[in-house]
């Protein structure tokens, strides 16, 4: 997850957590950079308005890689208007959730993304 927001970092992890996923947080795009030399995740939930590169910007960055290219990425954002969410899905997002944003349907979202591109990582959790 790349999220500067210290608040919104703990919601999102703490559900995630909660629904049984390993979460591994940045602040930034370079803090995520750094991460993702480590480990590939197998989704990426980005915020666009970050400091220093938008989250959008690091999107871009991930599809142009063939390493990164297939990871499933949802775009978490405060922006809401219907050219901000075609501009997300243009540069790569597979999803866009609006903050503020419901716990149950952002697990939802994550489920189902993970469902279509890691058919493995579901198991059970949505039970």
């Amino acid at each position: 997850m790349v999220e500067d927001e210290p608040e919104i970092q703990e919601l999102v992890a703490y559900n995630l957590s909660k629904a049984g996923y390993e979460v591994i947080r940045a602040h930034d795009t370079e803090d995520a950079e750094t991460e993702l030399k480590k480990a590939l995740p197998e989704l990426l939930i980005v915020d666009w308005m970050l400091p220093g590169n938008t989250g959008l910007t690091l999107i871009r960055s991930l599809r142009s890689r063939a390493t990164t290219r297939a990871i499933p990425i949802m775009m978490m954002t405060a922006r809401s208007s219907e050219q901000d969410m075609v501009m997300a899905l243009e540069s790569g997002a597979d999803d866009y959730i609006r903050k503020p944003f419901s716990p149950r349907e952002m697990l939802a979202r994550v489920h189902a993304l993970l469902r279509r591109h890691a058919p493995q990582s579901t198991g059970a959790l949505m039970e």
